[in-house]
């Protein structure tokens, strides 16, 4: 039997200014970098242009990166309800683009990003970014958006992982 190639996940980390992105392969339990980066949208631009301007960011990352599953943080509660509707706007192309390559999508919340990555669900920033370089030295995330997505799809092969074991594990007691 020939052997399975290695899960390539997509992290994203939505927002309607600079959407972070994150590509590592899951091979077996080996966590492999492969690339990462911001879509950001003109500020002048309509909110109809700076959604579209996303679609075409991350529709193209897609195409290029060949990912066979995405992973999309969750959307805390702003205080500014104008800036969250916007942000939950940005996060629906964030959903909808990988949806409409046919990959599954799924969704975390920041908290469980942070505890993931870090051991902690209330970590700051800093540690989510230094324990990314720890688990993908090879990163070259240089944004802190590029490194939330990072650790969104980090968190993803940790529960893909499990979730694989646990299947496993069903199987055989069956």
């Amino acid at each position: 039997m020939p052997p399975t190639p290695p899960t390539r996940i997509l992290g994203l980390d939505p927002g309607l200014r600079r959407t972070g992105w994150g590509v590592v392969a899951l091979d077996g339990t080996r966590l492999i970098y492969v690339d990462c980066g911001v879509v950001t949208t003109v500020q002048s631009g309509s909110l109809a242009e700076r959604l579209l301007e996303l679609h075409a960011g991350i529709s193209a990352i897609i195409e290029r990166m060949g990912p066979t599953v995405a992973a999309v943080e969750q959307t805390f509660v702003n205080k500014d309800p104008v800036a969250t509707l916007k942000l939950g706007q940005a996060r629906a192309i964030a959903l909808l683009v990988p949806a409409q390559a046919g990959l599954d999508v799924a969704e975390y919340a920041p908290n469980q990003v942070k505890k993931s990555v870090v051991g902690v669900g209330h970590a700051e920033k800093e540690q989510v970014h230094a324990m990314v370089k720890v688990l993908l030295p090879q990163s070259r995330a240089t944004s802190p958006d590029a490194a939330d997505a990072l650790a969104v799809a980090i968190t993803h092969a940790h529960f893909a992982e499990s979730n694989s074991r646990m299947q496993a594990l069903m199987a055989r007691a069956r």
